[in-house]
């Protein structure tokens, strides 16, 4: 069975992953078929790369992402289209749920929809 997980790279102390497509019996760090991606956690903010349509391919194809993996892309990559977050019971979009820009003047995104 194919696995999607993270690969450490970098040297000690300074960690540095790369998101592979893997055969799941092999070693974290051994023999993978294909490079999806990077994910670099030392940067403010943590930094993700993922090439999205050959993850797709490979979930199609029928590899499985780690949990490791889900989470990450769950929290830092953004779907291409915002899905909707649930506040209070009530459906709300993304935007709204979005943090409040610091300082007095308005957004960019919210000038221009003004």
């Amino acid at each position: 069975m194919l696995a999607i997980r993270l690969a450490r790279m970098g040297s000690k102390k300074r960690p540095f992953f790369r998101l592979v497509v893997a055969d799941s019996r092999s070693a974290r760090d051994s023999r993978f078929v294909e490079i999806l991606g990077h994910y670099n956690p030392r940067s403010q903010p943590a930094r993700v790369r993922v090439n999205r349509e050959r993850f797709d391919h490979w979930i199609k194809a029928g590899a499985r992402p780690s949990d490791t993996v889900r989470t990450l892309l769950a929290r830092h990559v953004s779907p291409d289209e915002p899905a909707p977050v649930r506040a209070n019971g009530a459906d709300q979009t993304a935007k709204a749920a979005a943090p409040a820009e610091v300082g007095g003047e308005p957004s960019a995104r919210e000038a221009s929809e003004s």
